[in-house]
């Protein structure tokens, strides 16, 4: 029997497709863990599928792949429960809210208060405004609001794993963002933007508070959709199709469709949300384009309320980050080294993970070591998703030129009287369109032509795919510069007319960017959640968001060529920085791609922390 570098052969692989431990009953609106039935057959005690030549079915009827089947049969998605898409129209209006909020952001603190106008709308041929604080500003705000709310999600993992649970977390989460939206209102009340200090200071506050909230939101939400197929249908069944041809329904692929209609969903809020208050803020004032987004934002605690007992839910089982991290010290024993490059290989090396199993450590284990063999295995698994997302900070620093520079590069072009806030609904009306296009056609015409566009194929797609698009964006600003009358500083105030450009050539960067999330942005949260331990998956998700903090916070170092003459040098140093990073993040797991059957079919661990979920009521 031959292994691989995480000790799985083919035989176990198909194995692992097919359930194993019996059932355990589970508390109402509980997620049983251990869902899976034994297998026996007569004069057979322990049976595997590599021991058989033909598929062999459950007590309820399924039947399951054999070694053979796995390699040759093609795959196909499951059915996506019913409860998903209500988890998913929560983050439809979680997401409206905000975007809604946020898309406003820009023109309220860098634009001045018009002429004659109280609540900053700028009415048909103006400009919505209200601080007056200028392109830096409003910038270095914008990009911190984003790096705080993609912070946050860290603590909200980690409450999640170890005190509350994902839907007790996201609860109270809401609560907290409610509150945030609040004091966001206050700021724009035009009594209180009549004094922008004041403004400003509860602007600030609104700002850490809501962030707070979303940050407690985000990394639990998304890992609860997946979920709900996971707790019906943990592993590979075969389904024959109705031409008579026999198929794989992959769990795998299941949720990849989950997370592509979650982001469509996503999408469709943003949509509503920055299309509504852009003009709320341009015709009435940003107070209503504050107000609406809240009120959609409730319905979110209500369907949560509502379907409280029909979630499958993992309670909280204490976390086991400790663990993690005391067995990857104990892996690294040894292996460090003054070399640099002597010391990634050593990481790198095949029996890394293997010496520090506990059936391979015997009786000279640690105490602190009551996990088995298997958990070793999902936590390596996890820590490569890790090193994985490890890339994506440069690839979120072309997203994020959406949220600030893109819509500043509007405001310098010929509008046409809509507002330059509006033009980057491109991208999610893109996604809406294009989202259901590549589920139902392009991944299914590769798989039938037998091209596994696996998720890491896809993340360097995405990388490539925004790099384009900021080549596209710094091109677009050279002729902004060239034919504009005010030459290379198309954003003074003294500036009175565009460059005779019409702003919907934006669409170009905008639909190159959206294609570049659907392979990308969307994969992470695929590669999160089928890559990370079950007792983990809360901080997983939260490290791959983290890594968009972390691009916030290199793009403060792009502050100082945000404004004109260099915003040139601005897309153009991305656009080089997204074409080296996807070259190099694919040469460095072209390796690990080889693996992604094998590491997406390591059995469930035994260990499961310090609270044991069997039979108890999720928190």
């Amino acid at each position: 029997m031959t292994s691989g570098p995480i000790g799985l052969d083919l035989a176990e692989v198909s194995k692992a497709s097919a359930p194993q431990l019996a059932d355990v009953p589970a508390a109402p609106g509980t997620m049983n863990e251990k869902n899976e039935k034994s297998l026996a057959f007569p004069g057979e005690s322990s049976p595997s599928v590599s021991d058989r030549k033909g598929s062999f079915e459950d007590d309820d009827g399924k039947e399951y792949p054999t070694e053979e089947e796995v390699e040759s049969l093609r795959r196909v998605c499951g059915t996506v429960p019913w409860s998903s898409y209500t988890i998913a129209f929560v983050e439809l209006c979680e997401r409206f809210s905000y975007y809604g909020t946020t898309v406003v952001f820009v023109n309220f603190i860098q634009n001045p208060l018009p002429e004659g106008s109280t609540t900053g709308e700028g009415g048909t041929d103006g400009q919505a405004g209200a601080l007056g604080l200028g392109q830096r500003a409003s910038t270095g705000l914008t990009t911190f609001n984003s790096m705080w709310a993609y912070c946050m999600p860290l603590l909200g993992a980690y409450m999640a794993d170890q005190y509350w649970g994902r839907y007790k977390t996201i609860q109270i989460s809401i609560a907290i963002a409610i509150v945030g939206h609040i004091i966001l209102i206050v700021a724009t009340i035009p009594s209180v933007i009549a004094h922008p200090n004041g403004s400003i200071a509860a602007f600030s506050i609104g700002l850490i508070i809501f962030g707070l909230g979303v940050g407690g939101f985000k990394p639990n939400i998304s890992p609860l959709i997946a979920e709900q197929y996971e707790a019906k249908h943990p592993k590979q069944y075969i389904q024959v199709q109705k031409s008579g041809e026999r198929t794989i329904v992959d769990p795998t692929m299941t949720v990849s469709r989950i997370y592509m209609y979650f982001y469509m969903m996503i999408n469709i809020g943003a949509l509503g949300g920055q299309i509504g208050m852009v003009y709320a803020e341009k015709y009435v004032g940003f107070w209503l384009s504050f107000v609406l987004p809240t009120c959609m934002f409730l319905f979110c605690p209500v369907v949560m309320f509502l379907m409280r007992k029909k979630y499958a839910r993992r309670p909280p089982t204490g976390s086991v980050i400790a663990k993690a991290l005391k067995l990857w010290g104990l892996a690294m024993k040894g292996r460090w080294s003054i070399n640099p490059v002597k010391t990634v290989q050593n990481l790198r090396a095949d029996d890394f993970w293997e010496n520090v199993k506990p059936s391979r450590l015997g009786p000279n284990k640690p105490v602190w070591m009551t996990f088995d063999d298997i958990w070793v295995d999902e936590v390596r698994r996890g820590i490569k998703a890790c090193t994985v997302f490890l890339w994506y900070p440069v690839w979120w620093l072309s997203y994020n030129q959406m949220t600030n520079n893109l819509i500043s590069q509007a405001a310098t072009m010929e509008l046409h009287g809509a507002p330059n806030d509006l033009i980057n609904n491109v991208d999610p009306i893109a996604l809406v369109i294009f989202i259901p296009l590549t589920d139902m056609f392009l991944y299914p015409a590769l798989e039938r032509m037998g091209i596994r566009f696996t998720p890491l194929k896809k993340i360097a797609w995405g990388f490539a795919l925004g790099s384009a698009s900021m080549i596209s964006a710094c091109v677009l600003q050279y002729y902004i510069y060239k034919l504009g009358a005010c030459g290379d500083h198309p954003s003074s105030e003294d500036c009175e007319s565009q460059a005779p450009i019409n702003v919907w050539v934006q669409t170009i960067p905008y639909l190159l960017i959206a294609f570049s999330e659907i392979f990308a942005s969307i994969t992470g949260l695929e590669y999160a959640f089928t890559k990370a331990p079950k007792n983990m998956r809360s901080v997983v998700t939260a490290i791959f968001l983290f890594m968009s903090a972390i691009s916030y916070a290199i793009g403060e170092a792009f502050v100082s060529l945000s404004a004109d003459p260099l915003l040139i040098w601005n897309y153009g140093v991305i656009a080089v920085l997204a074409a080296l990073g996807g070259t190099a993040f694919w040469l460095t797991h072209r390796k690990l791609d080889k693996q992604e059957d094998k590491l997406n079919f390591i059995p469930e661990s035994s260990f499961k922390g310090r609270r044991q979920s069997y039979g108890g009521q999720a928190a």
